[in-house]
C-alpha cells in the first residue's frame, strides 16, 4: 500500500468505536433507529451488517443511513455487498475471507472507496496487507453469536501480532463487551467493534459513554486522546 492511502486509511479509522448494526439483537428496534442513536451518542464509524433481510430492504435502510452519516459526517461502511455500498455511495466495503478477492473489489469501487477485511490468522493478515486491504478486522477475539458462519475464537493472541508486525489499521472484533474491553485496548487495539453490547443496550449513549470511559482508563499514556 502506497504511504498516501496508508496514511488515508489511518485517518478514516482514527476513532474509538466501530459500531455495527444488528437488528435482530436491538431489542425490537430497527436499524434505523439504532443508527440515529449511535450517531447522538457520537460514534463516528458505522457499519451495515444485516443477514436477514431482502435486497430491497437493504437498500432502503442503507439509503436512509447514508443520509443520516452524511448529514453527522459519520464514515458509513456496507458489509458483504459491494453493489449496495455502490448503489447508496457508502464511504467503504467490509468484506470476509470467502467474499470476492479484495483485487476485484478494487477494481469495483475504485480507489476512494475504502475496504476492510476480516482476517482471523497471521497468514490472513499478511495477505490482505499483501493485497491492498485499507485495514483489517481482527477477531473474533472472544466467542460470539451475532453471525451464524464465525470461526473460532483466535483470542489476544492473534491481536497481539497483528499490533506489532502488520503496519495496516486494525478494528479489533468479537465478544468484545464492557467487561472485556480494557484488556482488548490494554493489548494494543485502539478501534473496537462492538455489535450487541452497543445495539443492545437499553440507553444507547450511556452505554457508549460507558465504552469510552473504559478505553480511555486504559489506553497507554502515548495514545490518549479526546475523542
Amino acid at each position: 500500500m502506497s504511504s498516501a492511502r496508508n496514511s488515508y486509511a489511518r485517518e478514516f479509522l482514527n476513532t474509538d468505536l466501530y459500531g455495527i448494526t444488528s437488528e435482530a439483537h436491538s431489542n425490537g428496534r430497527d436499524n434505523l433507529t439504532v443508527t440515529a442513536a449511535m450517531i447522538q451518542a457520537g460514534v463516528r464509524l458505522i457499519q451495515y451488517r444485516e443477514k436477514e433481510k431482502s435486497m430491497q430492504e437493504k437498500y432502503r435502510q442503507c439509503l436512509a443511513i447514508r443520509e443520516m452519516t452524511r448529514k453527522a459526517e459519520v464514515r458509513f461502511i456496507v458489509n458483504d455487498h459491494v453493489d449496495l455500498a455502490l448503489a447508496v455511495e457508502a464511504d467503504g466495503i467490509h468484506i470476509g475471507q470467502t467474499d470476492l478477492p479484495i483485487e476485484v473489489v478494487r477494481k469495483i469501487v475504485g480507489e476512494k472507496t475504502i475496504i476492510g477485511l476480516s482476517t482471523h490468522s497471521p497468514d490472513q493478515a499478511r495477505q490482505a496487507l499483501a493485497r491492498g486491504a485499507d485495514y483489517i478486522g481482527v477477531g473474533p477475539i472472544y466467542q460470539t453469536f451475532t453471525k451464524k458462519d464465525v470461526c473460532a475464537p483466535v483470542g489476544l493472541a492473534y491481536l497481539d501480532h497483528v499490533v506489532r508486525e502488520v503496519d495496516i489499521p486494525l478494528v479489533a472484533i468479537g465478544g468484545i463487551k464492557a467487561h472485556n474491553l480494557a484488556e482488548v485496548i490494554c493489548h494494543g487495539a485502539a478501534c473496537v467493534a462492538l455489535v450487541t453490547e452497543i445495539v443492545g443496550a437499553e440507553d444507547i449513549q450511556a452505554k457508549v459513554r460507558e465504552l469510552r470511559n473504559i478505553i480511555k482508563a486504559n489506553k497507554p499514556l502515548s495514545k490518549r486522546i479526546d475523542s
